[in-house]
């Protein structure tokens, strides 16, 4: 069966590998992002059988959201999977952390997930089926010096999702949450030996976790349609 998948900051990283994955099993895919994807993005989706779609707009922004989700709808005229991927950080010791250091990432990592979701439910409720993903991490487990305003984000996206879970259930909507650990995307490319190696010393599994490994947990919870409310996370140990 193929299924209509919006998924929200896939122009790159983890969204994109996602996007990817979904397409080549024969899904549709919309990608989101804040600006029109880059040519040499959705040439990457050439040789899939659908189309890739695109939906342009920025999720932290309620209206936008909104119409952003009603193009999708009037397009392809259903959505069945929603994943919540777009997130920013802007880290800082939270005594020196700026009000819009705050803001802005509450925003885009909660607010973007609440505004896609709030828009997405009722048609996924008239359809009376449905699969939203959000995406957390581990720090919105387990809490990060320097990252309070995306812990917090991340952690808020955990309760929404558990809410949410029991709200939509009995129209045979699951919600769940993946959250990743240190996954190898350009961002952790971008680190130094240094920084790696530290990072490393703190996961027992001793490597980066690849995009395919969050993909391969996004078969199954679109897949398995008895589990909903749970935050399953793929971090390689990290903080067992």
């Amino acid at each position: 069966m193929t299924l209509t998948c919006l998924i929200s900051g896939s122009s790159r990283g983890i969204g994109l590998g996602i996007a990817k994955h979904l397409a080549e099993a024969g899904h549709q895919v919309i990608l989101n992002s804040r600006k029109p994807i880059a040519e040499k993005v959705l040439q990457e989706f050439a040789d899939y059988e659908l189309e890739v779609g695109q939906a342009i707009g920025d999720i932290s922004n309620f209206d936008g959201a909104k119409k952003l989700v009603e193009e999708v709808r009037e397009t392809y005229g259903r959505i069945d999977v929603l994943i919540n991927n777009a997130g920013i950080t802007s880290d800082g010791l939270f005594l020196r952390m700026t009000e819009e250091d705050f803001d802005n990432v509450i925003n885009t990592n909660l607010k973007g997930t609440f505004n896609l979701t709030r828009f997405v439910s009722p048609i996924m409720l008239k359809q009376k089926s449905g699969t939203i993903i959000n995406m957390s991490s581990v720090v919105g487990v387990t809490g990060n010096p320097g990252q309070a305003n995306y812990a917090a984000s991340k952690a808020g996206v955990i309760g929404l999702t558990k809410s949410l879970a029991k709200e939509l259930g009995s129209r045979s909507i699951t919600v769940n949450a993946i959250a990743p650990g240190y996954i190898e995307t350009d961002m952790t490319d971008a680190l130094s030996d240094k920084v790696k190696k530290t990072m490393l010393s703190h996961i027992p599994l001793k490597r980066f976790g690849q995009v395919e490994e969050i993909s391969s947990v996004v078969d199954f919870l679109i897949t398995n349609r008895y589990i909903t409310g749970q935050v399953i996370e793929v971090n390689g140990g990290l903080h067992i």
